[in-house]
């Protein structure tokens, strides 16, 4: 399962309703930053989920309103030192950006306690655990260096409980080595292995993020069968044509990729304050009925084969993800 916090859902600039772009993907122990508008980090801590362990940014693009809060949110860890790294990850003509800003103007005449890295996006594997891998692909919108992100669990195979207990596996330890792919022997000699008490391997869930994008025909291949595909919205049909000449999408183009993909769940968000938030649910329900439009704070679980689910605050605070008094 992968947990999504929306911190900024707005276009290119803030509203009173909408921050600029921001957004959390959590996954077991790991949490990773996508994007860093303004305004991020006071997000974070409203979102109640706060910095630690937030040490793995991950950057759609160079433009302002995707990295500019970067600058608040590093000089808040450089003088709180509550992290020893910071992974930030970008194109090339991102992490100039990022560079710059960081260098040139917020940190220059510091001396960092966290160790910053600037890592250079490639499209493939960005992290690999046990339980999931993170991947980045390319994406065109206006200039280059533009990477869309796919969050996937491994595969996984049920443990039968009934069957292991049939063949005398005690619970405890044993049946955690048997699920870990290992051969356990029992007290009266008898080999079991991982083959005689796991089911089929089935997939596990799929998360796929997509910020500002003017062209979707070379990214199907990677939204295929996603659960959830977030993805920006900053138009409505009607304004289809300043969509393309900004290398942006509309709602209705959003559902149509989703329908057509496969998709089970669409979070639309991006959304431009020349619409009402109504305007873009109609024309993307229109399509394809089962979109969210995002809204700041908003909290979604994404599990395989369900629907994306819109958590509250108690859901938040049962999860544990609540700061600690030292945040």
């Amino acid at each position: 399962m992968f947990e999504i916090v929306f911190f900024g859902t707005s276009a290119s600039a803030p509203s009173i309703q909408r921050g600029l772009s921001s957004q959390a993907v959590l996954a077991g122990e790991y949490r990773f930053l996508i994007d860093c508008g303004e305004g991020t980090q006071r997000q974070i801590l409203r979102s109640g989920i706060g910095f630690k362990r937030l040490n793995r940014i991950l950057l759609t693009h160079a433009h302002l309103d995707h990295i500019l809060g970067l600058g608040g949110l590093v000089s808040t860890f450089a003088r709180w030192e509550s992290i020893e790294t910071l992974d930030i990850y970008g194109s090339r003509t991102t992490l100039d950006r990022v560079h710059a800003l960081l260098y040139n103007v917020v940190l220059g005449y510091e001396r960092l306690p966290v160790q910053i890295n600037l890592l250079e996006l490639k499209p493939g594997l960005i992290l690999e655990t046990k339980e999931f891998t993170v991947s980045a692909f390319p994406v065109t919108h206006r200039g280059s260096g533009s990477f869309g992100f796919i969050f996937q669990e491994r595969q996984r195979r049920p443990f039968l409980v009934e069957q292991a207990a049939a063949l005398g596996v005690p619970a405890g330890p044993e049946r955690g080595r048997l699920v870990a792919g290992d051969s356990i022997t029992l007290d009266d000699g008898r080999v079991i292995t991982p083959d005689m008490v796991l089911g089929e391997a089935t997939n596990g869930a799929t998360l796929v993020y997509i910020g500002d994008i003017g062209r979707l025909d070379n990214v199907r291949q990677y939204v295929e069968g996603a659960d959830t595909l977030v993805i920006e919205s900053t138009f409505l049909d009607q304004d289809a044509e300043t969509a393309a000449r900004f290398g942006h999408i509309t709602a209705r183009q959003a559902a149509e990729l989703a329908r057509e993909m496969g998709v089970r769940s669409l979070i639309l968000t991006h959304v431009s304050r020349r619409y009402r938030e109504a305007q873009v649910i109609e024309e993307a329900h229109s399509v394809f009925p089962d979109t969210f439009v995002a809204r700041d704070l908003d909290h979604y679980s994404i599990r395989r084969g369900k629907l994306a689910e819109k958590l509250t605050r108690e859901d938040t605070r049962a999860r544990n993800i609540a700061p600690t008094s030292e945040e």
